[in-house]
């Protein structure tokens, strides 16, 4: 496999495909020695099922292992770190990837509970875990989905999990997409398997999932995200990390460069969505600095009220960041806006109490 290729295979024994395409990309050739210490990255970023549209199935993550165990690599761990808001535990449990770390003896690392140190990215400084740090081989396993700040998310964006959550808050404070890029030069990721089976278009935490039953291969990350933005629509300016990222010589930015090879083809007809709730839904609100689980948690909280005819009725706009603490204003979400007339408190609030708060607060006026 060459590092401009992108590898996708169709199915539903998510297993089985993840290994199938792993031996077509001579993964294990890519690996220095069998001492190395592999990593595997997924995205657990809050507790749901990966059903939903927001979490890599565990299934590619024992495929992973089984491929890598089966070619005596030995030295395998997974390691993951919520967003703030949510336990990295509740997410691993739910989503079983503590059965498959007894089912295989590898590891699961909860890095909201790791020691960190900060480095030198590219210029800017940045707290990275120190499990992180000391892997040899990095293999990311990310959800190829939406996001409501940054568009898309998935093997740039997805590194996030390997810092800590003060780190997390501060990426917000310096608007995403700088710090994400930056990030790359520190910790390069050696291969990626994405997870494109049923990735929500809208939202990280997923509630709305398109079902592709797909798994790709990349080696490039930001070439993968290039393609990835091709793939859902956007154009790669409107995702600013990628140039940022290649500017860095973190990778390739123009998606027409991967070559992209079915290994078969999928049964039925794929379909994507034509359009995104995220758009509509975001007009209502000024976010500034705001964090993932905040911002993530507010827009389906909105949809539900869309869904029930009450979205229309609310005239003042939301709202929400770091950038408000300490101001006052009429209507806020979160702990930041405390002072604004209006408030739900939280850090983060729920998206139910999201919705009960907005919902109330629509039928008052």
């Amino acid at each position: 496999m060459e590092n401009t290729e992108i590898l996708a295979i169709y199915g539903t024994d998510y297993k089985e495909m993840t290994k199938k395409i792993l031996k077509e990309s001579h993964l294990a050739e890519r690996i220095p020695s069998k001492e190395c210490r592999v990593g595997m990255k997924p995205n657990l970023v809050s507790p749901s099922e990966p059903s939903w549209g927001a979490t890599t199935h565990p299934e590619i993550v024992a495929g992973i292992i089984e491929y890598l165990q089966e070619h005596d690599f030995r030295n395998l761990v997974i390691l993951e770190g919520s967003w703030v808001g949510d336990k990295t535990a509740e997410a691993a449990k739910l989503c079983g990837y503590y059965d498959i770390a007894e089912k295989y003896q590898v590891p699961f690392l909860d890095l909201q509970k790791d020691t960190y140190e900060t480095y030198d990215c590219a210029g800017l400084d940045l707290k990275i875990c120190d499990e992180a740090i000391k892997l040899d081989f990095l293999i990311n396993v990310p959800v190829m989905k939406g996001h409501c700040q940054t568009k898309i998310t998935c093997a740039l964006k997805n590194m996030k999990g390997l810092i800590p959550n003060t780190e997390k808050r501060h990426f917000h404070a310096m608007g995403l997409h700088k710090p994400i890029a930056h990030l790359s030069t520190r910790l390069r990721q050696d291969f990626i398997v994405v997870d494109n089976i049923c990735g929500d278009w809208d939202f990280e935490d997923g509630g709305n999932p398109v079902v592709m039953n797909r798994i790709m291969a990349a080696a490039d990350p930001v070439l993968c995200d290039a393609f990835v933005c091709h793939l859902m629509g956007y154009e790669t300016e409107e995702v600013p990390y990628i140039k940022i990222a290649e500017d860095l010589g973190a990778g390739l930015g123009d998606w027409e460069l991967a070559e992209f090879r079915e290994l078969n083809q999928p049964e039925t007809r794929i379909s994507t969505p034509r359009e995104r709730k995220v758009v509509e839904l975001a007009d209502a609100v000024e976010e500034v600095e705001s964090c993932s689980a905040c911002y993530g948690y507010l827009l389906p909280a909105l949809q539900k009220l869309k869904e029930e005819g009450l979205f229309e009725k609310l005239q003042d706009k939301i709202c929400i960041g770091q950038g408000y603490r300490g101001k006052t204003g009429k209507l806020g979400i979160g702990q930041c806006t405390r002072k604004f007339e209006h408030h739900l408190l939280g850090c983060p609030p729920t998206e139910e109490e999201i919705y009960e708060f907005l919902k109330e607060y629509v039928e008052k006026r």
